[in-house]
């Protein structure tokens, strides 16, 4: 009697309201742009911004020879303009991560854009070596420190739960490909119309990614209603309000400063031995990649006889390899112990650089395109690695860490490429450098395998589709 009073009861009900009443609406978590996740098109803009960036990166190389030829400044005097750049590049990028984090990426990265484009723009006018610190050391460095690899780590961090390594090889060879689009153009121009207007060129191709960044990068995947790819869909209270919360995303502190949040990550990583090893295998890094090879290799090859075209085409081809084992690194990141990948690039990059000297002349043979080959498919390999460590010590404010990390990168390059520029002044030759950056090297593999594990949960990863 009971349950046939029941159901008349319940037949009474509408439909609708039985329905509603028994299952709870869920609010739509996921869009897409046709059949590919919208982080893929995220990742798509960053790495034609990076691409952008870069075509100043491939500049220094070329313009150390015309510069002193027109102006009469000395290898140190240009080294050092250049080493200011990769300073600042990196100083400015942990404050930069935290300024993606109050402003958001497409406001940073848009102004470091047109930042890039004024200070190279500028050069043309200039007549004395302070400017050249001005506009290449100040005003560029500004920039392309403010969408470092520390944009790279801001990226991956919020939109990929899954692939992470992957893409943040992919966004780190972002430099590479800069490089190899540019390098060979820039020394061409130089070459036959002079360097300003290679100058003019990179100031251009900054510029003209301005309006990309503007419309279609976005901050976070909640902002148009995604989860992070490879995310698990969060549970739905039926009572609950609002958007639901992400998977994987960075918690953002309200009201609290940019300068404020980094300086924050830096006292808080600082106590940690980790920190220290992997600023110190990172500096290292920078100091065997842009401030010696990236700065150095074309007016050292070009004093062994070979012409500033080949030589930049030699380091236009690693930026080809560099695009291949980066990603490969990425790939191995999300598989492998981080750490031994480091002590592997570390060591192999450290025997390269001892044998260099040995390589160089006046043409291009066997040995030196291996050399070329290897040197690429480690230029930065351990970024991934070095990303993944900082994700799993210091968690949400793994980017900002990063960007301190990265400082120390850029600071042992900028030493080394103003040392280098003093060391050729002082001796004629770059021998010396290439053993000594062996050597660090050698260190940097012992630092890496001296980091320790700290394994957190791992967030629940949906299969990507």
């Amino acid at each position: 009697m009971w349950l046939s009073g029941h159901w008349r009861r319940l037949a009474l009900v509408p439909h609708h309201r039985r329905v509603t009443q028994t299952v709870p609406a869920r609010p739509p978590i996921s869009r897409r742009v046709g059949r590919v996740h919208r982080a893929w098109w995220v990742a798509l803009v960053a790495f034609v911004a990076l691409v952008g960036a870069a075509a100043f990166r491939a500049t220094p190389s070329v313009m150390i020879e015309p510069f002193r030829e027109e102006f009469g400044w000395s290898h140190g005097t240009i080294s050092f303009a250049i080493s200011v750049n990769i300073m600042l590049y990196g100083l400015t990028s942990p404050f930069a991560a935290a300024l993606m984090e109050r402003f958001g990426m497409r406001r940073v990265v848009a102004g470091a854009l047109s930042l890039v484009a004024v200070g190279s723009g500028l050069t043309v006018f200039m007549t004395a070596s302070w400017q050249l610190v001005l506009c290449w050391g100040l005003l560029v460095g500004l920039g392309t420190g403010s969408m470092a690899l520390a944009f790279v780590a801001t990226v991956t961090d919020r939109w990929f739960v899954a692939r992470r390594g992957l893409v943040s090889g992919i966004l780190t060879a972002g430099t590479a490909t800069g490089q190899l689009v540019f390098l060979p153009l820039l020394a061409v121009l130089v070459s036959d119309h002079g360097w300003r207007p290679a100058s003019l060129l990179v100031s251009g191709v900054a510029l003209a990614a301005v309006p990309l960044v503007w419309f279609l990068l976005r901050d976070r995947p909640e902002d148009v209603g995604v989860l992070p790819y490879g995310a698990a869909p969060p549970a739905v209270d039926a009572h609950a309000a609002g958007a639901p919360s992400v998977a994987g995303a960075a918690p953002v502190e309200p009201g609290s400063g940019a300068g404020r949040r980094a300086i924050t990550a830096l006292t808080a990583a600082a106590r940690t031995k980790a920190f220290w090893l992997l600023a110190g295998t990172f500096a290292i890094c920078g100091a065997s990649t842009n401030g010696l090879v990236g700065t150095h290799f074309v007016p050292a090859a070009h004093d062994h006889g070979m012409p500033v075209t080949t030589a930049a085409g030699l380091l236009a081809v690693i930026g080809i390899f560099d695009l291949v084992g980066t990603v490969a690194s990425g790939w191995l990141t999300d598989r492998f112990d981080p750490r031994l990948l480091l002590g592997v690039y570390y060591a192999l990059r450290g025997v390269s650089l001892m044998v260099l000297p040995l390589l160089l002349a006046d043409a291009v043979h066997p040995p030196m395109l291996f050399f070329i080959i290897f040197y690429g498919l480690d230029w930065v390999a351990t970024v991934p690695p070095t990303i993944a460590l900082c994700r799993e010590h210091f968690g949400a404010s793994g980017p900002i860490v990063f960007g301190w990390v990265l400082a120390s990168h850029q600071i042992g390059a900028a030493l080394v490429a103003f040392g280098a520029g003093l060391t050729r002044d002082a001796y004629g030759s770059y021998d010396a450098a290439w053993i000594g950056a062996g050597a660090l090297c050698a260190m940097a593999a012992a630092m890496s395998l001296a980091i320790r594990r700290r394994l957190p949960r791992r967030p629940a990863v949906a299969a990507p589709t």
